[in-house]
């Protein structure tokens, strides 16, 4: 089983194919597990990897989930670039997975090159947060499989853990960049539906961030749900590899 330690903890990562290092960074409350897909596919042109963040998935819990989780796993995927031997490379982030490859190309600059980020948004409403919590108590058979798939027994222990967290985050005010995000260099592409059901002004939160992003570019489709990645993977895939290709080019 692929791990590595890092600040102290054992961390489980997947990984296919061969070349130019992909990272896929899952969601909230997922996981490697959830990104067979991806590993399959961009592992035909890519060394693509994914990795379970700390207290997720198959890497080692936490007793709790400390306010900076996030930048805790920003630091552990960096660590994660080093392990593998990689100087740099692709970061591909979906939902809070987005927001942490984000935050990686602002902590971490000289080792990120692109950045793909789906279904993602620059500010959460308090409100948003505690109304996503709330829908979480109502647990149906195909999301508590969703959760159970990604994170194993315990899973009901990682979702509690991150609920708790986006309740802080919400008594924050939901900015998780704090203005950082014009210091990005790096190329970014964002991804994402108008019809996204978690995040409903993403055109608008799209746009504001590409618009402090130098080197950005923006896809949104009428079409799909959140995610837009695996709601319309062919359409994702291939906006993803034309951007790639694009910038490989210049």
């Amino acid at each position: 089983m692929p791990t590595f330690i890092n600040d102290g903890l054992s961390l489980f990562y997947n990984e296919k194919g061969a070349g130019q290092l992909l990272l896929i960074l899952p969601g909230n409350t997922a996981s490697s597990a959830c990104h067979d897909r991806e590993l399959d596919h961009f592992g035909q042109y890519y060394h693509t990897v994914s990795l379970d963040f700390r207290g997720t998935g198959k890497s080692q819990r936490l007793s709790s989930w400390p306010d900076d989780w996030w930048d805790k796993c920003v630091d552990d995927t960096a660590a994660l670039i080093a392990h593998l031997g990689e100087q740099h490379c692709i970061v591909m982030g979906t939902s809070g997975g987005a927001n942490i490859a984000l935050l990686l190309a602002i902590k971490y600059p000289e080792q990120i090159s692109r950045v793909i980020a789906d279904s993602c948004a620059e500010l959460f409403s308090p409100e948003s947060l505690r109304n996503e919590v709330s829908n979480r108590k109502i647990r149906t058979k195909d999301q508590i499989d969703f959760w159970k798939y990604a994170n194993g027994d315990d899973w009901e222990d990682v979702v509690n853990e991150d609920s708790k967290l986006l309740m802080r985050f919400a008594d924050k005010g939901g900015d998780l960049f704090n203005g950082k995000l014009d210091t990005i260099k790096c190329p970014v592409l964002f991804t994402g539906t108008l019809k996204d059901s978690f995040i409903p002004d993403i055109g608008k939160q799209n746009i504001r961030m590409a618009k402090q992003i130098q080197s950005s570019n923006t896809f949104l489709s009428n079409d799909g749900d959140h995610p837009f990645m695996w709601t319309c993977p062919d359409v994702f895939r291939s906006v993803s590899y034309q951007f790639l290709k694009n910038w490989s080019e210049r």
